[in-house]
């Protein structure tokens, strides 16, 4: 493997994980309204997730997952379920009209709250493998030895790292929450929307 295809490798992962998605909208309405250490909760479940999706596609047992079509199709359900579940949080905290800046309706929950939803989020994702395999196959060539294979992954892990946790330090900022109690019902309308669109595709996605 050359400097330029790891480079292709980690820049597919860099814009695939950047953009907005449910996780990033999650860790953002975390962060904003919770504060960082519920930020960062959330993140470090979603990057253990990835990870552990990340070491199955390189090690090849998504071929594995591929024959056992059923158990694909329950984890869609479950992780589909899920965000549906998550949207209807969302739209419920944006009809409310009593949060305000430093308040919320319930107490925040604890880390590791913040940390099992991370978790949930991507366990119920197995499309995950493939998206791994296709940001790999960019790069990595057939013959590509298992150092190569890793030194990929860990490169992708640290920027995913770099990148859930940033936006967990980004919107936990004072400006931010300011930001967040201001524009709150409209940012968690558009969270709702996010997790229901992804819930809806995940179900009945193939």
């Amino acid at each position: 493997m050359t400097v330029s295809d790891l480079m292709m490798v980690y820049a597919a992962y860099v814009i695939a994980v950047a953009s907005p998605g449910p996780s990033n909208m999650a860790i953002m309405n975390a962060s904003m309204r919770y504060g960082r250490r519920s930020g960062l909760s959330l993140a470090a479940g979603v990057v253990t997730m990835s990870v552990v999706w990340g070491t199955i596609a390189a090690t090849g047992v998504s071929a594995v997952l591929t024959t056992y079509a059923n158990a694909i199709t329950i984890l869609k359900v479950a992780g589909g379920l899920y965000l549906l579940w998550l949207a209807l949080k969302a739209a419920r905290s944006a009809a409310r009209h009593d949060i305000k800046l430093g308040q919320t309706a319930v107490a925040a929950p604890n880390g590791w709250t913040f940390y099992r939803s991370g978790l949930l989020m991507h366990v119920g994702n197995p499309k995950a493998v493939f998206a791994w395999l296709a940001i790999m196959s960019l790069g990595l060539r057939p013959d590509a030895t298992p150092a190569t294979v890793a030194v990929a992954l860990i490169g992708c892990i640290i920027l995913g790292v770099i990148i859930f946790c940033g936006y967990a330090l980004l919107f936990s900022t004072a400006p931010m929450a300011r930001v967040y109690a201001r524009a709150r019902r409209w940012f968690e309308g558009v969270l709702a929307v996010f997790f229901a669109v992804a819930g809806i595709r995940l179900l009945f996605s193939r």
